[in-house]
């Protein structure tokens, strides 16, 4: 499949009109990757003023013993950058869809200082909610199986395999780079409006398989009264919105399950050509040390390639992570309330809820339940 090139790609636009199926959307966030490369308006550095701010609230924090789920705006203040992140969730929320923060001085903070400056930050993009059965509200991207993902409870972002494109379940999800791999480890961002839109001018027979309902498998991550699985539109159009619900893996995965249809080949070729289709628009992000990355899972989808470690325990890849809702964000589908346990029409996502679970934020990236 030929890729697009770059002077036959129409301009960036700033507008937004009213997003209808099976027809183009017009959407800030749909760009090509050679077009976000060029565009400067969704990247934001760090000056000395505001990394002496992080360094003051960080300290704050740290001198009155507050756990970091405990939080709030009012005991991490930012006055001076309030005004700089404040741009970046307009950029993430109404913009591009994705934003980079360069310049955390992780080098010079320990896990638990570079826990409490992502989480304040974070605080400005969203309200953190539950990334897995355990109830961490801080996640740890970090090898802890090697390049494999077996089992049904296995978690991609604890391995150092390649991990195809996908958006998380949450309305926003963050990144913050504590160590890059050895090697490889490239993580890359597509716009699904882009996609959509490119799908639509080859193949509108497999988008109109996307707007369709899909399963999706909860990999064993269960609500109380929910099946193993759950169904929602991989495109999805509410109240004149556009959104992308692109659970790659999960939604391959419900093959598992005897009790549900197999894939016809129309629906083997659409999630082959949305693969192909973000590899061919994607952008590589290429962390570096105390970068923060934050995406906007209804319009952007995200992937990794294989990566090999440092030897020493102190340099591995880490990142941490956080899974935020945005109240006010943008409309989603009421088929989108399948998904979680007890979320009422209006609102946010709510990340993953499983009965008796207590919310968290472990240090270490082989937090284990007590017993």
């Amino acid at each position: 499949m030929a890729t697009v090139s770059p002077e036959v790609l129409t301009p960036l636009t700033s507008t937004r009109e009213p997003a209808v199926a099976m027809q183009p959307v017009v959407d800030p966030a749909a760009w090509h990757g050679e077009q976000l490369e060029q565009d400067d308006s969704w990247r934001f550095e760090l000056t000395a003023q505001e990394i002496a701010e992080i360094d003051a609230a960080v300290a704050g924090v740290k001198q009155r013993g507050l756990e970091i789920k405990d939080i709030t705006l009012a005991d991490f203040p930012l006055p001076t950058l309030e005004t700089k992140l404040a741009a970046m969730k307009q950029q993430l929320m109404q913009g591009r869809g994705v934003t980079l923060l360069r310049g955390v001085p992780v080098e010079r903070y320990d896990i638990e200082e570079s826990a409490i400056a992502y989480w304040g930050i974070g605080l400005r993009m969203g309200q953190a909610v539950s990334q897995n059965h355990h109830g961490h509200l801080l996640g740890h991207v970090y090898d802890l199986t090697g390049p494999t993902r077996a089992g049904a409870s296995s978690r991609a972002y604890h391995t150092s395999a390649y991990l195809n494109y996908h958006s998380d379940s949450c309305d926003v999800v963050g990144l913050i780079c504590l160590h890059p791999a050895k090697e490889g480890g490239i993580s890359s961002v597509a716009s699904s409006v882009a996609i959509y839109n490119e799908m639509l001018k080859r193949r509108p027979d497999l988008v109109a398989e996307l707007v369709k309902p899909w399963y999706r498998d909860r990999r064993n991550e269960i609500p109380p009264g929910k099946d193993p699985w759950f169904e929602l539109p991989i495109f999805n159009f509410a109240e004149g919105y556009f959104s992308c619900s692109w659970h790659n893996f999960y939604i391959r995965s419900t093959q598992r399950f005897d009790e549900l249809p197999r894939f016809t080949q129309a629906q083997w070729d659409a999630l082959d050509m949305m693969d192909v289709l973000a590899d061919e628009l994607k952008h590589e992000t290429g962390f570096q040390r105390g970068d923060i990355q934050f995406l906007h899972n209804h319009v952007i989808v995200h992937g990794r390639t294989f990566y090999e470690d440092w030897p020493e325990v102190e340099r591995k890849r880490h990142l941490l992570r956080l899974w935020l809702a945005t109240p006010g964000g943008r409309p989603l589908p009421e088929a989108t309330l399948e998904r979680y346990v007890g979320l009422k029409p209006g609102e946010r996502p709510a990340g993953i809820i499983v009965d008796g679970m207590k919310f968290k934020t472990p240090l270490s990236p082989e937090y284990k339940e007590p017993v």
